[in-house]
């Protein structure tokens, strides 16, 4: 029996993703080559003919599965029905502009995009944001679609994840089909950390560690995080022209695997809304590794980032949630008392060889950015506090993971500075 044609929308489809991407839809790389889809193309007025040109394309190529076209520069008939919308239009940042110039940009395009698939979409409807920042994109589209819930809001991390597969597969002269469970952690910029601890390659001998056949630390360490974080600059300088190829193949990856599952004991990097897990802070979209069953995302839990026993990560993290829900009010007592012990600490000194933690100005210590607020490690006398140097920062993955959050909740700040 023939399945119903899935409506998806493509925004920005005239240009260079979207035109790589739409036919690769119409082909069935995205949800599978027994699934009927009606393609919704939208984009600015200035574009219109060049959109038209596409779906001009589109029907010349005669794509079994393509059973109808949608060509406008109206968001809401783009929008309506749409069971998947895949955000390609944004507003790019340009020489000279500063950040907060692009994010109202952004906020503008992406506040009558979100009410528009708010009002008009399909119940369930899944998006994907790839317009960069991506991330932020993705987190001005769900202050403005409030209704369309955190899961089924996401953004594109998949091309960095396929970008860290492909240098190791070169590396090690196998099939990339072979090298499995790499991870993206954090932003779509050249802040994420591309993980390979607990990525595997599939051996005639069974499943080997990436950093044992690779064996070369300085290199997945150095030269491997640079190239996949920069590889879209590499590309610009070589084509003149950002990915798209790559990155349409990409979205096609991250919708099918949401859409059709995951196989099993893989799991792949997408941008979704975070819950806390791995210490990242609740509601940034941040790069996980998740598993896909059912058309739904699950963060993988339990993998091993630090040195510190997850167990007491997450006692503590969870201790002021787990008094409010024992004493049915936040902490009182716990932490007046801990008060008093900031302050006494800060006045009268810490015992030697001791140090306490201080929420203070940071002035680089740790590699932590000057200027922040930010809890040290400090010893204090005579009044003053100091913060403990030369303690050991081994922990590679914590400190990548600490640096791309910083960076997300910067541009959350200035998101939201854009909504008034």
């Amino acid at each position: 029996m023939a399945k119903d044609p899935v409506r998806v929308l493509v925004t920005g489809a005239a240009g260079q993703i979207g035109y790589a991407l739409v036919p690769m839809i119409a082909r069935g790389v995205m949800l599978g080559a027994d699934q009927p889809v009606i393609l919704h193309m939208l984009d600015i007025p200035p574009a219109a003919e060049a959109l038209n040109g596409v779906k001009m394309e589109l029907v010349d190529a005669a794509f079994p599965l393509l059973k109808g076209v949608v060509a406008t520069t109206d968001v809401v008939e783009a929008c309506t029905g749409v069971n998947i919308a895949v955000m390609v239009g944004g507003f790019p940042r340009k020489e000279g502009m500063e950040r907060k110039d692009v994010m109202s940009k952004n906020v503008s395009i992406y506040k009558s995009q979100a009410s528009a698939l708010e009002k008009h979409a399909a119940a369930n409807c899944k998006v994907l944001v790839v317009a960069n920042p991506a991330n932020t994109n993705a987190l001005i589209l769900k202050e403005f679609a409030p209704s369309i819930p955190e899961k089924n809001i996401s953004c594109l991390t998949r091309l960095d994840h396929n970008r860290a597969l492909g240098q190791i597969s070169e590396r090690l002269n196998v099939q990339v089909s072979d090298v499995k469970n790499v991870i993206i952690w954090g932003n779509h910029s050249s802040t994420q950390y591309p993980d390979v601890n607990h990525a595997t390659v599939r051996t005639p001998a069974g499943e080997k560690a990436v950093r044992e056949l690779v064996a070369d630390d300085a290199w997945l360490n150095g030269e491997f995080i640079t190239t996949v974080q920069q590889r879209g600059a590499a590309i610009i300088k070589a084509r003149k022209l950002s990915s798209a190829l790559s990155a349409a193949s990409a979205a096609c990856d991250h919708i099918r695997d949401w859409v059709l599952g995951t196989p099993e004991g893989t799991w792949v990097s997408m941008g979704v809304y975070s819950d806390g897990s791995y210490n990242v802070p609740a509601g940034l979209i941040y790069s996980f590794p998740v598993y896909c069953q059912n058309g739904e995302w699950k963060i993988v839990q339990g993998l091993t980032i630090d040195e510190l026993n997850g167990e007491f990560i997450t006692t503590v993290q969870q201790r002021g949630a787990a008094i409010i829900k024992a004493r049915k009010l936040s902490s009182a007592l716990s932490a007046a008392s801990a008060a008093c012990d900031h302050i006494r600490d800060w006045v009268l000194g810490t015992p030697e060889g001791t140090w306490v933690s201080m929420g203070v100005y940071s002035d680089g210590s740790y590699n932590v950015p000057a200027g922040l607020i930010y809890s040290f490690p400090v010893y204090c006398q005579n009044g003053e506090w100091k913060i403990v140097q030369g303690l050991s920062i081994d922990e590679f993955s914590r400190k990548k993971l600490d640096l791309t959050a910083e960076e997300l909740s910067e541009e959350k700040a200035l998101a939201y500075s854009c909504l008034s």
